[in-house]
């Protein structure tokens, strides 16, 4: 979401243009053949989760699928596709959130057509991250371990060891992108303190509420959580990632566990954000 930003702040993408003409014919055609309007979905629809796409990383057949098969390589193509084969579009575009990786799976797409470069290598451009003081933050497979970055830490779901999993099915745009716990803190307080974007407005872009039904906790690529000491910008990541902004206090946090979703990480983040001065 952010780099997308970046490029709208550079006058190289509009938010609110269809992405019937931005995205890989190929994908286009994919999502055409399942009922969904590329003239009627937007940029905005994507990264606001409100065009529609039913959310293929949701889905249970999915990871079912990676234990049952954990060295299968995906591509782009074939996420999008298995979206369109588990259901039909979910919404009209813009008339409700409904929270989905497949949408930004076809972000991933626009940004590389955009720039002619890989995803790994737009972002890293595009966000800076070289000038951030980050010291463990890569793309899987597309970009090496920076010296003396330690190794990924094991995953679970459940009790099942899935570190193997090939990282080809969350590369493309709704995940890949591997950080230190400290590497995304720093990230955050970077992202939202303008050592990101170039102009201020960017972030009140980022931080736009849109019309569409249960739009009231999230942005664009970001979430937000009414606290008694003011919003707190928020995201969490599939593989029990966490990572939060409080504007107030100016602290940043990032967490992890070893075992899939966020849930067991929650009491100690709330009460590490509540004693932040």
């Amino acid at each position: 979401a952010a780099a997308v930003l970046r490029l709208w702040e550079q006058g190289r993408i509009d938010l609110d243009a269809p992405i019937g003409g931005l995205v890989n014919p190929r994908l286009d055609r994919i999502l055409r053949g399942d009922g969904y309007d590329t003239r009627a979905i937007t940029v905005r629809h994507l990264l606001s989760h409100s065009g529609g796409l039913y959310d293929h990383g949701g889905d249970k057949r999915f990871v079912e699928s990676l234990m049952t098969d954990p060295g299968k390589l995906w591509t782009r193509e074939a996420l999008v596709k298995l979206a369109t084969d588990y259901a039909d579009p979910q919404s009209k575009p813009g008339t409700e959130f409904r929270y989905s990786d497949t949408g930004y799976i076809l972000l991933g797409d626009i940004v590389e057509r955009i720039t002619g470069k890989t995803l790994a290598s737009s972002v890293r451009e595009l966000l800076k991250l070289d000038t951030l003081g980050l010291k463990a933050t890569w793309w899987e497979i597309y970009e090496a371990p920076p010296k003396g970055a330690e190794s990924r830490a094991r995953q679970f779901i459940g009790d099942k060891d899935v570190t193997a999993v090939d990282p080809s099915m969350d590369l493309f745009g709704g995940g890949g992108q591997l950080m230190s716990a400290r590497d995304l803190a720093t990230f955050f307080k970077a992202l939202f303190e303008g050592r990101v974007f170039d102009k201020p407005e960017t972030i009140r872009q980022m931080l736009w509420k849109g019309p569409h039904r249960n739009a009231h906790a999230s942005r664009l690529g970001i979430f937000v959580q009414q606290t008694p000491r003011g919003e707190r910008y928020w995201h969490s990541g599939f593989w029990g990632t966490y990572a939060a902004y409080a504007p107030a206090s100016g602290i940043a946090l990032g967490a992890v566990t070893t075992k899939q979703g966020t849930k067991p990480l929650m009491p100690l983040v709330d009460r590490l954000m509540k004693q932040a001065p």
